[in-house]
């Protein structure tokens, strides 16, 4: 292995999540100016967001979204810069074909 790539600052580090106050060690070079002490042993402290404890597609827990608001509320917004469908020239022979046959 090449020398002087590695960290040298890897060490356990404690992660706490902050919804719901899980801790869990790992090893990690994260940089972090807090502590936190776990079972007598002060360690290095990285506070999450949201972790495996706390994600809806780990707890099972899933949020419902609005999916059909937004996706009306998207069409309607973007319905104004639809092209208008303007009769294709095929259409327009029979039209006139059919009107002749009426009037004779």
């Amino acid at each position: 292995m090449k020398k002087g790539i590695h960290p040298e600052n890897y060490r356990l580090v404690a992660f706490k999540d902050m919804s719901n106050d899980e801790v869990f060690l790992t090893k990690s070079t994260a940089d972090t100016k807090e502590t936190l002490e776990v079972d007598g042993v002060e360690y290095p402290l990285v506070k999450l967001e949201i972790s495996r404890t706390s994600h809806p597609f780990y707890t099972g827990k899933a949020k419902f979204l609005d999916t059909a608001g937004r996706i009306d509320k998207f069409k309607s917004k973007y319905d104004k810069f639809k092209k208008k469908a303007a009769p294709k020239a095929e259409e327009a022979p029979k039209v006139e074909a059919a009107a002749s046959k009426e009037e004779e």
